[in-house]
């Protein structure tokens, strides 16, 4: 944590900010008070729809000089500045040089037509910096933003690089003017353990540098590893902060509570974690599983590999694993491990070009469940609809075969009132559009779209990466019903090794289109063999340690 960082005068001082949206949306922001000095990071944590996007584009004027929002604050004082006397004139001027903003998605915030030396130095091009001294500038940045060979990176473009250096060079075009205060907003959320503990630890070094950050985030131990105050948000108030040791440790209010009690917590002590057989056996039995029962889907030496100028990019190799019926399967590993090929060879989208996808006689029903939701729906349709059109004409027509019946034999058919309730939705949502849901109902109606077939095996891939800790848990506690209570195969492919814990009794661990390790999922992260196992669980915050929440930085110092 930074030194010294409070003797300072805030770099950001806001009271009582107030943010309207023009007509019927209302009030998104009623009384906010935050401050953020030089050498200091404060976290902004809440669930979705506290309001925090919207705070993080009123601290950059954004909804100031939109006139979509009404903004007023009886103080805001940016760099010495009353912020809000400044014109949008002013405000363009502030923007990308006294204060900075980091976005979640690096591939959709950076240009794929622009080179990275175009995109991290164009701030700089705007005042008038050229030539070698920009060029000087834009490798400097994308050096303390962690990105290797940065030199070599001048020309590339955003979708040469993988899903961490991508997100580095978004740093570094908001750490290329040195601004004094840094926004980010959810930089993390989509990023694999590994690369999100360096991400954080640049931020620290950010920090330690003397810039005043601000870490938006739905994620309380990424908060944890990095900030030195907290904030918690709640319906667009502040409803607690103060020290992040002292939030934790003794929260006040029923929100922070809440928010704490939902995170996953850390593995069981090694004494109780066995290796054999019987513990697994143990392992099940205390998830509240039965016993697995016949292999419904295995790949046998499954190979897939993708065209690329120049030559073939592989996404697995030589891939074996069994999946059975009723167990749960967790798979996990960083970003380019292939874990989204595993996915697309397992519901049949993509075929393997090397080995084979051996599936039971009669072959299981699959479905997918996305990790966006949104971009899976027809934005014309009412959710009705979207239920309707995922019910089997099979099942529609279907009659319960009674006792004796094959194991795959078609069920009565429900109807969307019917689905959204087994999803704990209530048959109001029927009318609406998914634009008008929240994060936590549209990836409820995505299982509910899924059940509606019936399915044998049940494919989640990063379903909760993007919801906060509430609606994760929810959706997690729901996935564990869905897969106990009808016995279906579930593999949970995330880079949450905490959400895989809660869910999965069984683990495999991708490296490089590789199963590198795979076992009872309490022993692999008890007794990991494999080094990336190792440093996947040490760059997990909940996952790496007790109880869960681990305070100041601690991720190990892996290899870029």
């Amino acid at each position: 944590m930074a030194e010294g960082g409070s003797q300072a005068e805030p770099v950001l001082r806001v009271e009582g900010l107030r943010v309207d949206l023009a007509g019927p949306g209302g009030r998104v922001l009623d009384g906010v008070s935050l401050s953020v000095r030089a050498g200091e990071c404060l976290a902004v944590v809440g669930e979705s729809g506290a309001g925090k996007s919207v705070l993080a584009r009123s601290l950059l004027g954004l909804t100031q000089t939109d006139p979509a929002w009404r903004v007023s604050a009886d103080r805001f004082e940016l760099a010495g500045r009353d912020a809000r006397r400044l014109s949008r004139r002013a405000w363009r001027g502030l923007r990308g040089g006294t204060v900075s903003l980091v976005l979640q998605d690096a591939l959709q915030s950076l240009d794929p037509l622009r080179t990275i030396e175009a995109e991290v130095g164009e701030a700089l091009a705007i005042r008038g910096v050229r030539g070698r001294a920009r060029r000087s500038a834009v490798i400097a940045a994308l050096e303390a933003a962690g990105l290797p060979d940065a030199a070599a990176r001048l020309g590339q473009r955003s979708g040469e690089l993988s899903g961490g250096m991508r997100q580095r060079a978004l740093i570094a075009s908001a750490l290329v003017t040195s601004p004094r205060l840094l926004v980010a907003d959810e930089p993390t959320a989509a990023l694999d353990p590994t690369t999100a503990a360096r991400v954080l630890r640049l931020f620290a070094e950010v920090r330690d540098r003397g810039a005043a950050v601000v870490l938006i985030t739905h994620e309380l131990a990424s908060a944890a590893r990095v900030a030195d105050r907290i904030a918690v948000l709640d319906g667009g108030r502040i409803a607690e902060a103060g020290p992040i040791g002292q939030v934790f440790t003794a929260p006040r209010h029923p929100r922070t509570r809440a928010l704490i009690a939902a995170m996953p917590r850390g593995p069981k002590p090694r004494a109780e974690v066995g290796t054999g057989a019987g513990s697994q056996a143990a392992g099940a039995a205390a998830a509240g599983s039965q016993a697995p029962g016949p292999v419904l889907l295995a790949l046998r030496g499954a190979a897939r590999r993708y065209g690329a100028p120049g030559g073939g990019t592989a996404g697995l190799h030589g891939v074996e694993l069994e999946l059975r019926r009723g167990e749960a399967v967790g798979v996990v590993g960083a970003s380019g491990a292939g874990k989204s090929t595993l996915a697309r060879l397992l519901v049949g989208a993509e075929r393997p070009d090397e080995g084979a996808v051996e599936r039971a006689d009669p072959p299981p029903r699959v479905r997918l469940i996305p990790q966006d939701p949104l971009a899976s729906f027809d934005p014309r349709w009412r959710v009705e609809r979207i239920l309707a059109a995922s019910i089997p004409r099979s099942r529609r027509s279907s009659r319960s075969s009674g006792a004796g019946a094959p194991p795959f034999a078609p069920v009565p058919a429900p109807t969307p009132a019917e689905l959204l309730a087994q999803v704990g939705l209530g048959d109001e949502l029927l009318r609406r559009r998914p634009a008008s849901l929240s994060g936590g109902q549209r990836q409820r109606i995505a299982i509910a779209r899924a059940l509606a077939a019936a399915p044998q095996l049940l494919v989640c891939d990063e379903p909760v990466s993007a919801l906060d800790m509430s609606t994760q848990a929810g959706i997690l506690a729901l996935l564990r019903e869905v897969q106990r209570s009808r016995g279906l195969t579930l593999v949970f492919i995330s880079h949450d090794l905490a959400a895989v814990r809660s869910v999965c009794e069984r683990l495999v661990v991708l490296h490089d289109g590789r199963v590198v390790e795979t076992g009872e999922t309490e022993r692999v992260l008890a007794n990991p063999r494999e080094a990336i196992t190792r440093e996947l669980i040490a760059s997990s915050p909940g996952v790496a340690g007790y109880p869960g929440i681990e305070i100041g930085y601690a991720a190990p110092e892996a290899s870029r």
